[in-house]
């Protein structure tokens, strides 16, 4: 049997971790705040590192963990791997996933729980098959991202049609026609990678109740079912039919769930120290110089959407979160647009997708630092294997620079 959370230990080269350069970033920015007495600077810091909605995401990380560590224990990945491998041709794989992604994110509206569902599963595999694992698990992240751009119940649809005065239909009409050759050729890349892709020789039985965690996971999400209400639901799936099959007793269960929250600690920290330097970047006007500075050398259509392309993706640089960078830009980038006579449905559509291509290439985002929780990998392993937030970034400047679609230009 393969083993998700194992680590390689031969690699001897220099690694920093990404707990250790967001903990020197963040000293360096309470430092440089100037004018401010230190208390009020780490109250600021502090603030950021307990905001609401990272406060949510870690609650996430915690269940996840739980989750993930509770299926490994009873079985359940490896059940839902060898199902994959016995009923999926070994050269579908890789495009199997991916558009396994995308029907899922489309269909729930959200890259989280996209990837809480199916970056355990792509993991497996990848181990079961020796293939490699920061590859496949960059497969469902970027899938994860097709629905987060396109789903009519995704936040970040919802706050750039609402910022933008505009119809879902028609901004998705928009979007669609600048992200689908992305999609196309992304898909094809992963057709070809995957030609050669070598199932095990052996694949295990299937045992069909040890599957049911992750297919009640996967049906309860599309049911439109908050995330945390989804791993609870799996948690407590796992735990009964772990001890009814007698892969571990309640203690075991236990045990299995401390050992998945501790697994996710690491992210935890990061993700609360890029919040603290993010608020104090906010606090001292980072965010609103940037913004002017950018709107000062605005010049015609295309300047003005271009400047709207790069305030929406440095505010996301700065939250790491694209609902939070849409809301932040929405209303300067419907000025802007009004300004200058581009239509809002395409200002819609550039916040939607420059905020979700910059979400999915930040190693300290939700999405990125839980799939490497969940697949036990560096987040830096996972980015340069991030192909369709590129392709859609690409897909969109495209789109400016040759006024496409043509009909919104």
């Amino acid at each position: 049997m393969f083993t998700i959370y194992s680590v390689d230990k031969t690699d001897k080269k220099p690694n920093l971790s990404l707990s250790v350069a967001f903990m020197i970033s963040s000293i360096y920015a309470v430092i440089i705040s100037g004018g401010i007495p230190v208390k009020k600077r780490i109250d600021t810091f502090s603030k950021g590192a307990g905001a609401s909605n990272l406060m949510l995401m870690l609650w996430i990380y915690v269940l996840a963990g739980a989750f993930a560590a509770s299926a490994k224990s009873m079985g359940a990945i490896d059940a839902t791997v060898n199902m994959a491998l016995n009923f999926l041709p070994a050269s579908l794989v890789l495009p199997g996933l991916f558009l396994a992604a995308c029907f899922i994110s489309i269909s729930i509206g959200t890259s989280v729980g996209t990837v809480v569902a199916l970056v355990p599963i792509a993991a497996g595999i990848a181990h079961s098959t020796g293939s490699n694992v920061p590859l496949i698990t960059a497969i469902v992240v970027g899938g994860a991202y097709f629905g987060d751009n396109l789903s009519f119940i995704s936040d970040t649809t919802v706050v750039a049609t609402q910022t933008q005065n505009c119809n879902m239909s028609d901004k998705f009409k928009v979007n669609a026609i600048i992200v689908a050759p992305a999609a196309i050729i992304v898909l094809a890349i992963y057709a070809f990678m995957g030609a050669d892709f070598n199932a095990p020789a052996d694949v295990g039985q299937v045992e069909y109740l040890k599957v049911i965690p992750y297919i009640a996971v996967l049906v309860i999400a599309v049911m439109g079912i908050n995330v945390m209400g989804v791993l609870t639901i799996g948690l407590f799936l796992c735990g009964i039919i772990g001890i009814f099959d007698g892969d571990y007793n309640v203690y075991g269960w236990l045990s299995a769930m401390g050992d998945g929250i501790l697994s996710m600690g690491e992210l935890v920290i990061i993700a609360m120290l890029a919040g603290g330097m993010l608020e104090i970047i906010k606090e001292n006007g980072g965010i609103d110089y940037i913004i002017e500075k950018i709107t000062n050398k605005i010049s015609g259509k295309r300047g003005a959407e271009f400047s709207i392309a790069a305030l929406v993706s440095f505010v996301n640089l700065c939250t790491a979160n694209n609902t939070v960078a849409i809301l932040t830009v929405g209303g300067i980038s419907k000025k802007i647009g009004d300004r200058f006579g581009v239509d809002n449905r395409k200002v819609a559509s550039i916040l939607d997708t420059f905020s979700c291509c910059i979400q999915g290439l930040i190693p300290y985002g939700v999405q990125i630092l839980l799939a490497a929780g969940l697949a036990n990998l560096n987040p830096m392993q996972i980015v340069p294997y991030l192909y369709y937030p590129v392709a859609i970034g690409l897909a969109a400047i495209l789109a400016i620079i040759f006024r496409y679609p043509k009909k919104y230009s």
